[in-house]
């Protein structure tokens, strides 16, 4: 795991469709639920495809769709 990604600060926890759009890796809140039930979103490493999936600070949010990777992670914001 990277220890250089960037973060996006939230306040958690936060639901990984909610996070998905707010990361800009999507636009609408129903392109969110198209990628992560497509498979495209990962949370530490592992493939998620429940959108009400509650993120915490730390965890590490990549979306890979074949054509473009990116990675961030959650930062509490305080």
């Amino acid at each position: 795991m990277q220890e250089d990604l960037p973060e996006i600060e939230v306040r958690v926890p936060i639901k990984l469709g909610q996070f998905v759009k707010l990361a800009s890796f999507v636009g609408t809140g129903g392109e969110a639920r198209e990628v992560i039930q497509a498979g495209y979103v990962f949370v530490n490493g592992e493939p998620v495809s429940e959108r009400g999936r509650q993120l915490y600070g730390g965890d590490v949010v990549e979306f890979d769709d074949g054509e473009y990777v990116l990675a961030v992670r959650v930062a509490e914001r305080s």
